[in-house]
């Protein structure tokens, strides 16, 4: 009953462990269901959005994390397009590739918003929702740069068989997005994390010890193929330390003229977790010498006994075969029941035992679980409801105006949401986001629609509709004609005015 009871507490306990570790994989399994059978009525079905993910990942870690700098999209169509003519020989003119290009991004960064994993929570009993990103984006001087997260990272890395003493280098990796970042509390976490690896290299060092024990010479492989292992990635350690170390150097300066008194109080900490590991690090270094040092004189002896004449029992066993004498075994086995009449303790040994040192075995760190409110509202959750609620509004005047009278100018729409909204609305930027997305497509059927949502605007106005107004528009179907050559600016003041160019909408 007691082996019952600790397998049903393991899989309540660990459950929502095992759920958050899965979470960074849930987005890449979602995209490869992405199909290009229904975009553009399976023109493109030979792509494989698996290895184009994988690509842009590849693509992501390299031009942010060794070259240290965020990329735009016209970079990014420019390395998937040759990605799409070297692997699968897409040949189309360039307005159909620079879109099928705009199609995979939002798929990939998932229209700017979080993959969602929901499960289910064991010891609380409800569903809950993890939130994860590939790729996110910030705004610098105007222009929208994208990099890859932690999360991102995370998945490419572990995606491939990664040796036992690069999985500190992975986590170095982490710490340093996580400082650039400012991410400091997932740091601190990472930093843990190296520390768990320093440990198991210490228990692994133990275990080339019992070996040396009862089998020399497999112990001394395994103490070559340790000390490799330790050489290798601690040249690789230092150089990735002394840049994290310069990273919170650098954090700390900012965090004195900028930020408060949590985030100084995090950074401390992280540098206090740091320099644990740095001082775990010189004791694993000492010890290594150590295992050379014992290692090099338990060969020696070894060797040395291999000298001194002993007794095979495998080869009298082969004689006594041989020559048929199976009351020679009686030879064997006699001093075996012989009682020992002299008894021997060596003084070296009493020597031994007084200059040893007890075993400083490393204690376990309680990690406390942070509990997490599950009714949290995240800042861009609060971000999407604003623009799905000003995008309804939006899109709600414009079939309004059709509705009355059948045609509409931008010009006239503009000043139609002027009226209701005040003249605020020239500096809002959900308006113009608005009227890009609305630009996708030329030609809006209601009817349909409510049927099937094609782009993220259509998703988002059709839930925003009442009842009342999906039935007062339901059978609208209008037209959107773009006036090329005609740009309108839009603002109160000419160095903040907005340009763009004028269209024409009109139902059929």
């Amino acid at each position: 009953m007691a082996e019952k009871y600790i397998m049903i507490h393991d899989i309540l306990s660990e459950h929502k462990d095992r759920m958050l570790n899965l979470k960074k994989y849930y987005p890449f399994f979602v995209l490869c269901d992405t199909t290009f059978s229904q975009y553009k009525e399976g023109k493109y079905s030979n792509l494989d959005m698996g290895y184009i993910t994988m690509a842009t990942l590849r693509f992501l870690i390299n031009e942010n994390n060794f070259h240290e700098s965020e990329i735009t999209y016209e970079q990014y169509e420019t390395f998937l397009l040759e990605v799409l003519h070297r692997e699968f020989s897409l040949a189309e003119n360039e307005n159909e590739e620079k879109e099928l290009c705009s199609y995979i991004f939002d798929k990939i960064k998932n229209d700017g918003k979080a993959f969602t994993f929901p499960y289910f929570d064991p010891e609380e009993k409800k569903k809950k929702t993890s939130r994860v990103k590939l790729v996110d984006s910030r705004i610098v001087d105007g222009v929208v740069l994208y990099h890859v997260t932690t999360d991102g990272i995370e998945f490419y890395l572990d995606t491939k068989e990664i040796k036992e003493e690069s999985n500190i280098s992975v986590q170095q990796l982490l710490l340093e997005k996580m400082i650039r970042s400012e991410n400091f509390a997932g740091g601190i976490e990472v930093v843990k994390r190296i520390n768990n690896e320093v440990g198991k290299l210490s228990l692994k060092k133990k275990e080339v010890l019992d070996l040396l024990g009862y089998d020399v010479f497999a112990g001394a492989k395994a103490s070559e193929e340790y000390m490799e292992t330790v050489s290798r990635w601690f040249e690789e350690e230092s150089k990735l330390f002394e840049k994290n170390r310069a990273l919170i150097d650098k954090a700390y300066a900012k965090a004195n003229s900028e930020s408060g008194a949590a985030v100084l109080g995090e950074i401390h900490k992280l540098d206090t977790e740091l320099k644990k590991t740095i001082i775990r690090h010189g004791e694993l270094i000492r010890e290594t010498i150590e295992l050379q040092n014992i290692a090099d004189e338990m060969i020696g002896r070894a060797k040395l006994r291999k000298l001194r004449p002993v007794f095979q029992f495998r080869d009298a066993l082969q004689k006594t075969m041989k020559y048929d004498r199976a009351d020679a075994l009686g030879m064997l086995v006699t001093p075996l029941f012989m009682p020992k009449l002299t008894k021997t303790f060596a003084v070296e040994s009493v020597d031994r035992m007084l200059e040893s040192k007890a075993d400083q075995s490393d204690y376990g760190e309680k990690i406390e679980k942070k509990q997490v409110d599950a009714d949290y509202i995240y800042e861009d959750e609060v971000e999407e409801e604003r623009i799905a609620e000003n995008f309804g509004r939006l899109f709600e005047e414009l079939l309004e105006q059709l509705w009355k009278h059948g045609k509409t100018t931008l010009p006239e729409l503009m000043a139609i949401y002027e009226i209701k909204f005040g003249k605020e609305i020239y500096r809002n930027g959900d308006v113009y986001s608005f009227l890009v997305h609305l630009a996708q497509k030329n030609r809006y059927e209601l009817k349909s629609m409510q049927d099937k949502q094609d782009t993220f605007l259509e998703g988002i106005v059709m839930k925003k509709l009442s009842v009342e107004k999906k039935d007062k528009y339901g059978n609208m179907v209008f037209e959107i004609f773009f006036e090329v050559g005609n740009i309108l600016n839009f603002g109160e003041k000419k160095d903040e005015a907005f340009s763009i160019t004028d269209m024409r909408f009109e139902t059929v």
